[in-house]
Protein backbone atom coordinates (compact mmCIF):
# COMPACT_ATOMS: atom_id res chain seq x y z
CA UNK A 1 0.00 0.00 0.00
CA UNK A 2 2.59 2.21 1.30
CA UNK A 3 4.87 1.29 -1.84
CA UNK A 4 1.89 2.21 -4.63
CA UNK A 5 0.94 5.36 -2.51
CA UNK A 6 5.03 6.65 -3.55
CA UNK A 7 4.17 5.80 -6.95
CA UNK A 8 1.12 7.76 -7.31
CA UNK A 9 2.93 11.03 -5.76
CA UNK A 10 5.92 10.82 -8.48
CA UNK A 11 3.16 10.50 -11.24
CA UNK A 12 3.19 13.34 -13.78
CA UNK A 13 0.51 15.72 -13.86
CA UNK A 14 -2.65 15.11 -15.94
CA UNK A 15 -1.65 17.62 -17.88
CA UNK A 16 -1.79 17.39 -22.02
CA UNK A 17 1.98 18.55 -21.46
CA UNK A 18 3.61 16.78 -19.31
CA UNK A 19 1.37 13.33 -20.62
CA UNK A 20 2.52 14.54 -24.19
CA UNK A 21 -1.10 14.80 -25.48
CA UNK A 22 -0.27 18.53 -27.61
CA UNK A 23 -0.72 18.96 -30.85
CA UNK A 24 1.91 17.78 -33.40
CA UNK A 25 2.75 17.99 -36.98
CA UNK A 26 5.38 15.62 -38.35
CA UNK A 27 6.23 16.45 -42.32
CA UNK A 28 6.01 13.63 -44.34
CA UNK A 29 8.86 13.73 -47.04
CA UNK A 30 7.75 12.98 -50.37
CA UNK A 31 9.50 13.33 -53.53
CA UNK A 32 7.15 15.94 -54.16
CA UNK A 33 9.13 18.10 -51.64
CA UNK A 34 12.19 16.97 -51.29
CA UNK A 35 12.94 17.45 -54.97
CA UNK A 36 11.69 20.98 -55.01
CA UNK A 37 13.25 22.34 -51.84
CA UNK A 38 16.91 21.23 -52.70
CA UNK A 39 16.35 22.66 -56.60
CA UNK A 40 15.74 25.79 -54.09
CA UNK A 41 18.13 25.87 -51.72
CA UNK A 42 21.23 24.79 -54.29
CA UNK A 43 19.74 27.94 -56.94
CA UNK A 44 19.53 30.09 -53.47
CA UNK A 45 23.40 28.90 -52.76
CA UNK A 46 24.45 29.57 -56.11
CA UNK A 47 23.21 33.20 -55.93
CA UNK A 48 24.91 33.89 -52.90
CA UNK A 49 27.86 32.50 -53.99
CA UNK A 50 28.39 34.20 -57.12
CA UNK A 51 27.86 37.38 -55.85
CA UNK A 52 29.95 36.47 -53.14
CA UNK A 53 32.61 35.30 -55.48
CA UNK A 54 32.01 38.64 -57.86
CA UNK A 55 32.35 40.88 -54.62
CA UNK A 56 35.80 39.23 -53.50
CA UNK A 57 37.27 39.61 -57.34
CA UNK A 58 36.41 43.22 -57.50
CA UNK A 59 38.87 44.19 -54.35
CA UNK A 60 42.33 45.28 -55.12
CA UNK A 61 44.98 43.46 -53.08
CA UNK A 62 48.89 44.70 -53.54
CA UNK A 63 51.32 42.74 -51.87
CA UNK A 64 55.05 42.85 -51.20
CA UNK A 65 57.70 40.60 -49.45
CA UNK A 66 60.28 42.68 -47.82
CA UNK A 67 61.63 39.96 -46.07
CA UNK A 68 65.09 40.31 -47.66
CA UNK A 69 65.99 36.38 -48.84
CA UNK A 70 67.31 37.25 -52.10
CA UNK A 71 70.52 39.30 -52.50
CA UNK A 72 68.45 41.73 -55.30
CA UNK A 73 66.25 42.56 -52.50
CA UNK A 74 66.35 46.06 -51.39
CA UNK A 75 66.37 44.56 -48.00
CA UNK A 76 68.64 42.27 -48.12
CA UNK A 77 71.01 44.45 -46.43
CA UNK A 78 68.95 44.79 -43.53
CA UNK A 79 68.08 41.00 -42.85
CA UNK A 80 71.60 40.47 -40.86
CA UNK A 81 70.24 40.82 -37.57
CA UNK A 82 73.21 42.16 -36.58
CA UNK A 83 72.55 45.46 -38.97
CA UNK A 84 70.96 47.75 -36.50
CA UNK A 85 68.27 50.16 -37.20
CA UNK A 86 68.43 49.59 -41.08
CA UNK A 87 66.35 51.47 -43.30
CA UNK A 88 65.41 49.72 -47.03
CA UNK A 89 62.80 50.83 -49.52
CA UNK A 90 60.19 49.57 -51.60
CA UNK A 91 59.95 50.84 -54.52
CA UNK A 92 56.47 50.00 -56.83
CA UNK A 93 53.82 51.54 -59.23
CA UNK A 94 50.15 51.69 -59.00
CA UNK A 95 48.29 51.16 -62.70
CA UNK A 96 45.11 51.93 -61.58
CA UNK A 97 43.33 54.01 -58.52
CA UNK A 98 43.64 51.50 -55.64
CA UNK A 99 40.25 52.65 -54.56
CA UNK A 100 39.60 54.16 -51.04
CA UNK A 101 39.61 53.63 -47.91
CA UNK A 102 42.85 51.80 -48.18
CA UNK A 103 43.78 49.67 -45.25
CA UNK A 104 47.64 48.86 -45.29
CA UNK A 105 48.78 45.75 -43.20
CA UNK A 106 52.24 44.07 -42.16
CA UNK A 107 51.86 40.24 -42.95
CA UNK A 108 54.08 37.45 -41.11
CA UNK A 109 54.48 33.78 -42.10
CA UNK A 110 55.64 30.52 -40.33
CA UNK A 111 54.88 32.17 -36.99
CA UNK A 112 52.73 30.48 -34.52
CA UNK A 113 50.48 32.55 -32.43
CA UNK A 114 47.96 29.98 -31.67
CA UNK A 115 51.26 27.75 -29.70
CA UNK A 116 49.21 27.57 -26.37
CA UNK A 117 52.60 28.23 -24.39
CA UNK A 118 52.83 31.34 -26.21
CA UNK A 119 49.26 32.38 -25.98
CA UNK A 120 49.35 32.10 -22.02
CA UNK A 121 52.33 33.91 -21.62
CA UNK A 122 50.35 37.05 -20.65
CA UNK A 123 49.20 38.79 -17.58
CA UNK A 124 45.53 39.57 -17.91
CA UNK A 125 45.47 40.79 -14.49
CA UNK A 126 48.80 43.49 -15.17
CA UNK A 127 47.02 44.30 -18.54
CA UNK A 128 44.13 45.57 -16.85
CA UNK A 129 46.06 47.98 -14.97
CA UNK A 130 46.27 46.29 -11.57
CA UNK A 131 49.16 47.91 -9.92
CA UNK A 132 49.90 44.55 -8.02
CA UNK A 133 50.60 42.80 -11.04
CA UNK A 134 52.82 45.03 -11.71
CA UNK A 135 55.62 44.06 -9.12
CA UNK A 136 54.24 40.13 -8.80
CA UNK A 137 53.59 39.45 -12.58
CA UNK A 138 51.89 36.22 -12.89
CA UNK A 139 54.08 32.59 -13.43
CA UNK A 140 52.41 32.08 -16.83
CA UNK A 141 54.82 34.94 -17.93
CA UNK A 142 58.01 32.81 -17.36
CA UNK A 143 60.85 33.20 -18.63
CA UNK A 144 59.43 36.94 -19.38
CA UNK A 145 58.35 37.47 -16.36
CA UNK A 146 61.77 39.42 -14.32
CA UNK A 147 64.97 40.01 -16.19
CA UNK A 148 68.25 39.14 -15.47
CA UNK A 149 68.55 41.45 -11.78
CA UNK A 150 65.21 40.31 -10.87
CA UNK A 151 62.84 43.21 -11.64
CA UNK A 152 59.65 42.96 -12.94
CA UNK A 153 58.73 42.97 -16.52
CA UNK A 154 56.10 45.22 -17.70
CA UNK A 155 54.49 44.08 -20.16
CA UNK A 156 55.10 40.10 -19.31
CA UNK A 157 55.00 37.43 -21.39
CA UNK A 158 56.13 35.88 -24.75
CA UNK A 159 53.31 37.95 -26.70
CA UNK A 160 54.22 41.62 -25.69
CA UNK A 161 58.10 40.82 -25.76
CA UNK A 162 57.66 39.71 -29.34
CA UNK A 163 55.17 42.70 -30.36
CA UNK A 164 56.44 43.55 -34.31
CA UNK A 165 58.31 46.49 -34.30
CA UNK A 166 59.00 47.45 -37.86
CA UNK A 167 57.64 50.90 -39.06
CA UNK A 168 56.55 52.18 -42.23
CA UNK A 169 55.99 56.04 -44.19
CA UNK A 170 54.84 55.70 -47.36
CA UNK A 171 55.52 58.35 -50.00
CA UNK A 172 53.98 59.43 -53.80
CA UNK A 173 56.95 59.92 -56.52
CA UNK A 174 56.39 62.11 -59.39
CA UNK A 175 58.31 62.97 -62.58
CA UNK A 176 60.08 65.99 -61.42
CA UNK A 177 61.80 63.78 -58.50
CA UNK A 178 59.72 65.31 -55.59
CA UNK A 179 58.21 63.39 -53.13
CA UNK A 180 54.86 63.95 -51.28
CA UNK A 181 54.50 61.91 -47.95
CA UNK A 182 50.79 59.88 -47.51
CA UNK A 183 49.29 60.15 -44.22
CA UNK A 184 48.59 57.02 -42.23
CA UNK A 185 45.59 56.73 -40.00
CA UNK A 186 46.53 54.39 -36.75
CA UNK A 187 42.79 55.63 -34.27
CA UNK A 188 40.83 52.74 -34.20
CA UNK A 189 42.60 49.94 -35.97
CA UNK A 190 42.28 47.60 -32.34
CA UNK A 191 39.10 45.84 -31.65
CA UNK A 192 36.89 48.26 -30.14
CA UNK A 193 36.23 45.29 -26.85
CA UNK A 194 39.92 45.52 -26.30
CA UNK A 195 40.68 49.42 -26.30
CA UNK A 196 37.70 49.75 -24.27
CA UNK A 197 37.15 46.93 -21.91
CA UNK A 198 40.28 44.43 -21.80
CA UNK A 199 43.03 46.76 -21.79
CA UNK A 200 43.43 49.62 -19.11
CA UNK A 201 46.16 52.00 -18.11
CA UNK A 202 46.48 52.49 -14.37
CA UNK A 203 45.10 55.46 -13.10
CA UNK A 204 47.95 57.26 -12.62
CA UNK A 205 48.95 60.85 -13.46
CA UNK A 206 51.68 60.99 -15.43
CA UNK A 207 51.56 57.66 -16.67
CA UNK A 208 55.15 56.74 -16.22
CA UNK A 209 55.43 56.85 -12.46
CA UNK A 210 53.16 53.60 -12.80
CA UNK A 211 55.84 52.06 -14.35
CA UNK A 212 58.40 52.77 -11.37
CA UNK A 213 60.17 49.57 -10.33
CA UNK A 214 60.10 47.81 -13.09
CA UNK A 215 61.52 47.48 -16.53
CA UNK A 216 60.45 47.00 -20.46
CA UNK A 217 60.40 43.71 -22.61
CA UNK A 218 63.72 42.91 -23.61
CA UNK A 219 63.50 43.35 -27.05
CA UNK A 220 61.27 46.60 -26.43
CA UNK A 221 63.19 49.93 -28.06
CA UNK A 222 61.00 51.77 -25.73
CA UNK A 223 59.06 51.02 -22.67
CA UNK A 224 54.72 51.31 -22.67
CA UNK A 225 54.55 54.61 -21.68
CA UNK A 226 56.47 55.93 -24.58
CA UNK A 227 55.07 53.74 -27.77
CA UNK A 228 53.90 56.45 -29.41
CA UNK A 229 55.22 60.27 -28.42
CA UNK A 230 53.27 62.15 -31.02
CA UNK A 231 50.25 61.33 -28.68
CA UNK A 232 49.97 60.84 -24.95
CA UNK A 233 46.46 59.23 -25.14
CA UNK A 234 48.20 56.36 -27.52
CA UNK A 235 50.40 54.75 -25.09
CA UNK A 236 50.82 52.02 -22.37
CA UNK A 237 48.34 49.18 -22.64
CA UNK A 238 45.75 51.25 -24.90
CA UNK A 239 48.22 51.60 -27.34
CA UNK A 240 46.65 50.48 -30.97
CA UNK A 241 49.76 48.79 -32.37
CA UNK A 242 49.94 47.22 -28.92
CA UNK A 243 46.57 46.09 -28.86
CA UNK A 244 46.68 44.71 -32.49
CA UNK A 245 49.63 42.63 -31.59
CA UNK A 246 48.20 41.69 -28.27
CA UNK A 247 45.13 39.45 -30.36
CA UNK A 248 46.64 36.48 -31.97
CA UNK A 249 46.28 35.22 -35.09
CA UNK A 250 44.65 31.40 -35.11
CA UNK A 251 46.86 30.69 -38.67
CA UNK A 252 50.88 30.96 -38.92
CA UNK A 253 50.30 32.79 -42.03
CA UNK A 254 48.20 35.86 -41.20
CA UNK A 255 48.38 39.92 -41.73
CA UNK A 256 47.28 43.11 -39.10
CA UNK A 257 45.98 46.06 -39.69
CA UNK A 258 48.79 48.63 -39.56
CA UNK A 259 47.54 51.79 -40.88
CA UNK A 260 44.16 53.14 -42.82
CA UNK A 261 44.73 55.71 -45.80
CA UNK A 262 42.02 58.03 -45.31
CA UNK A 263 42.89 61.54 -44.94
CA UNK A 264 43.81 64.51 -47.21
CA UNK A 265 43.90 64.18 -51.41
CA UNK A 266 44.17 60.14 -51.21
CA UNK A 267 40.56 59.73 -48.78
CA UNK A 268 39.45 58.40 -52.59
CA UNK A 269 42.49 55.88 -52.46
CA UNK A 270 45.98 55.84 -53.95
CA UNK A 271 46.40 56.98 -57.44
CA UNK A 272 47.93 55.45 -60.38
CA UNK A 273 51.81 56.53 -60.01
CA UNK A 274 55.18 55.66 -58.20
CA UNK A 275 55.13 54.80 -54.56
CA UNK A 276 58.24 54.60 -52.27
CA UNK A 277 57.75 53.01 -48.97
CA UNK A 278 60.59 53.10 -46.40
CA UNK A 279 60.64 50.56 -43.90
CA UNK A 280 62.55 50.66 -40.64
CA UNK A 281 63.79 46.84 -40.58
CA UNK A 282 64.04 46.23 -36.81
CA UNK A 283 61.92 42.67 -36.61
CA UNK A 284 63.90 39.75 -37.55
CA UNK A 285 61.97 36.60 -38.86
CA UNK A 286 64.57 34.43 -40.53
CA UNK A 287 65.89 32.63 -37.39
CA UNK A 288 62.41 30.43 -37.82
CA UNK A 289 62.85 30.42 -41.49
CA UNK A 290 59.71 33.42 -41.33
CA UNK A 291 58.81 35.71 -43.94
CA UNK A 292 57.44 39.48 -43.84
CA UNK A 293 54.80 40.95 -46.19
CA UNK A 294 53.25 44.18 -46.62
CA UNK A 295 49.66 44.34 -47.77
CA UNK A 296 47.70 47.10 -49.44
CA UNK A 297 43.84 46.64 -49.88
CA UNK A 298 40.57 47.98 -50.24
CA UNK A 299 37.51 46.29 -48.46
CA UNK A 300 33.75 45.45 -50.00
CA UNK A 301 30.61 45.12 -47.70
CA UNK A 302 31.87 41.29 -47.23
CA UNK A 303 35.17 42.16 -45.78
CA UNK A 304 38.64 41.31 -47.57
CA UNK A 305 39.15 39.35 -50.58
CA UNK A 306 38.15 35.74 -49.84
CA UNK A 307 36.99 33.75 -52.52
CA UNK A 308 36.70 30.74 -50.58
CA UNK A 309 33.52 31.79 -49.07
CA UNK A 310 31.87 32.42 -52.82
CA UNK A 311 33.17 29.40 -54.02
CA UNK A 312 32.39 27.09 -50.80
CA UNK A 313 28.75 28.20 -51.42
CA UNK A 314 28.97 27.54 -55.33
CA UNK A 315 29.67 23.91 -54.80
CA UNK A 316 27.69 23.36 -52.02
CA UNK A 317 24.52 24.82 -54.01
CA UNK A 318 25.83 23.04 -57.01
CA UNK A 319 25.73 19.58 -55.46
CA UNK A 320 22.47 20.54 -54.01
CA UNK A 321 21.22 20.72 -57.78
CA UNK A 322 22.99 17.47 -59.00
CA UNK A 323 21.52 15.80 -56.24
CA UNK A 324 18.05 16.61 -57.02
CA UNK A 325 18.68 15.87 -60.36
CA UNK A 326 19.20 12.56 -58.83
CA UNK A 327 16.79 12.08 -57.26
CA UNK A 328 14.19 13.09 -59.53
CA UNK A 329 15.86 10.53 -62.08
CA UNK A 330 15.44 7.57 -59.23
CA UNK A 331 12.14 8.76 -58.16
CA UNK A 332 10.93 8.27 -62.03
CA UNK A 333 12.31 5.04 -62.47
CA UNK A 334 11.99 3.65 -59.05
CA UNK A 335 8.50 5.52 -57.71
CA UNK A 336 6.14 2.99 -55.69
CA UNK A 337 2.97 2.40 -56.89
CA UNK A 338 0.86 4.23 -54.28
CA UNK A 339 2.78 7.07 -55.54
CA UNK A 340 1.35 6.84 -59.03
Amino acid sequence: MLKESLNLSNRPDNTAFTQQRLPAWQPILSAGIVIPGFVLIGLAFIGIGVALFVTSQKIQVLEMDYTGVATDSPCFKCSDPKDKNCVCKLDFTIGTLLEGPVFFYYGLSNYFQNYRKYGVSRDDDQLSGDLEHFTSPSEDCFPYQFDSKDRPIVPCGAIANSMFNDTFKLYQTFDNGTRKMVPFDGKGIAWWSDYNIKFRNPSITPLRNAFNGTVMPIFWPEPAYELDPSNPANNGFINQDFLVWMRRAALPHFRKLYRRITEGDYAKGLPAGTYSLEIAYNYPVLSFDGRKKVVFSNVSWMGGKNQFLGIAYLVIGSLCVVMSIVMLVVYAKFKFPEDE
